[in-house]
């Protein structure tokens, strides 16, 4: 599908039909004790899983419910009062042309005053990318506009090496599984030590995000990595901005 036919097919498209709301988790950055950003998680009205939304999401409404949620979270974000970077998950198979598919975003963040430069947006692994040069040209658009950009889940699924040599985003976000138990895993140390001696060197920040347990976020404080997200620091919370255990950070610094 050309970019002009993508834009028609949108203009013409019925309205989405279903409702959704948004939680937020924290990103720590564990050196600094400060929260660089809140991750925008997709949920139901009542505090569904994100399961129960993506389940509704198809090949008629994917543009919608993509620049639908970007939208959602802007707003949701600046009525409570966000001060760090926001970080909003996008479908890149629902965007057509970079530029056109952009403006709804920019309307948002001129409507509620939030700073292009506290925006991020995540390649999400929820579908494989058809045309990875059209995703270059996405990251490449959003870059000239000053916005951040991060692969999710690297590590796992669709989000691989592969990815990252097209493309090098302002962000890794190691998968769980990726990190889960690395602290007694030699393997899983081998390769995250690795990732970060390879982000260093294209310029990418490196996030490890699912952190469960304070000997992992030990580990990978030691690693380098210090930006950490996962129920070690808080759980999304719906609708709000969860606190944050003042402690946390004192913890996992607090290496023997």
């Amino acid at each position: 599908m050309s970019a002009s036919d993508g834009c028609q097919r949108c203009r013409n498209a019925p309205a989405l039909g279903f409702e959704f709301s948004m939680a937020f988790q924290p990103i720590i950055n564990v050196h600094t004790h400060e929260i660089f950003a809140y991750e925008a998680l997709v949920r139901g009205t009542q505090g569904e899983g994100a399961g129960f939304i993506l389940a509704q999401v198809d090949e008629a409404n994917r543009y919608q419910f993509d620049q639908a949620c970007r939208v959602k979270a802007i707003e949701l974000a600046s009525t409570l009062g966000m001060q760090a970077k926001l970080s909003i998950n996008f479908l890149p198979n629902a965007v057509y042309e970079p530029k056109a598919c952009i403006r709804a975003t920019l309307a948002a963040a001129e409507k509620y005053a939030w700073p292009l430069e506290r925006l991020i947006f995540e390649i999400t692994e929820v579908e494989q990318v058809r045309d990875q040069g059209h995703l270059a040209r996405i990251v490449n658009e959003y870059r000239k506009i000053g916005l951040g950009t991060a692969i999710d889940d690297f590590g796992s699924g669709y989000a691989g090496l592969n990815l990252l040599a097209d493309f090098q985003p302002d962000l890794l976000k190691l998968d769980m599984q990726l990190i889960r138990g690395l602290h007694q895993d030699s393997v899983r140390h081998l390769l995250v030590q690795h990732l970060v001696e390879i982000g260093r060197a294209l310029g990418c920040q490196i996030l490890a995000e699912g952190i469960e347990t304070l000997a992992e976020a030990r580990a990978l404080y030691q690693l380098g990595i210090h930006l950490h997200q996962g129920y070690w620091y808080a759980r999304p919370a719906f609708e709000t901005l969860p606190e944050i255990d003042p402690h946390a950070c004192k913890q996992v610094q607090a290496v023997s």
